[in-house]
């Protein structure tokens, strides 16, 4: 049975998303017409390329290194031949994966290239900001496209959130890696972002900036309105 592919209206680039593994994740499908990438793909590499039909697949981004956003990463690589971008801080547990809270270790996968904050993941023509974010892992990471560089001049800003920021929260702090200091100073760096960026999380429902700098962003020192 085909996984119900789910379409994102109003954005900037074409995005569908599968919901997918014990823990629900959110594996976004993103496309410009020339370019195709895959975001965290939790599991069911078969699944993931049902999804994609004919499209060429060119990038799988890991937003961190749990097992439940990079369990299907190596089969997806190896079927595709697509790159594999993590961060440098994560790529060791992309590559030499451990048991998780929850999941047994994910299928090791090489990282082809390790990205830091302020470096620009180039996917057919859009250009994807990396905003490293610590706190759920010391490697977490967000991308973040602006309207001029998507397909759809009209639509909204995506800042894909990982594990990061999610719908009336943020993600936990409390596994091996985890710092909620550091999670406070990556939510202010987000807070930074238009009001009107579609966020989308690692599990759970999509929101906004907006959404959360009423409910989110203030726990954490945003005092904008």
């Amino acid at each position: 049975m085909h996984k119900q592919l789910f379409e994102v209206q109003g954005l900037c680039a074409d995005v569908e998303y599968l919901v997918m593994g014990q823990l629900q994740n959110n594996v976004y499908i993103i496309s410009d017409g020339e370019g195709t990438l895959v975001v965290d793909p939790s599991c069911d590499a078969d699944a993931i390329l049902v999804a994609l039909g004919e499209r060429r697949l060119d990038a799988i981004v890991l937003t961190h290194n749990h097992n439940d956003h990079t369990g299907a990463a190596a089969a997806l690589r190896a079927a595709t031949g697509a790159e594999v971008v993590a961060s440098a801080a994560d790529a060791e547990g992309v590559e030499h994966p451990e048991p998780g809270a929850f999941l047994e270790a994910a299928p090791a996968c090489p990282v082809d290239r390790r990205v830091e904050n302020g470096d620009v993941v180039s996917v057919g023509s859009m250009a994807w900001k990396v905003i490293s974010t610590p706190g759920h892992t010391p490697g977490s990471i967000c991308l973040f496209l602006i309207p001029q560089f998507g397909n759809h001049a009209d639509g909204l800003p995506i800042l894909v959130s990982g594990d990061t920021l999610f719908a009336g929260t943020v993600g936990r702090t409390d596994f091996k890696g985890g710092s909620m200091e550091q999670m406070a100073a990556s939510i202010k760096k987000l807070a930074f972002l238009p009001d009107d960026t579609a966020v989308l999380p690692g599990h759970n429902d999509l929101t906004t900036i907006g959404a959360e700098r009423r409910r989110t962003f203030a726990r954490f020192g945003d005092e904008e309105e």
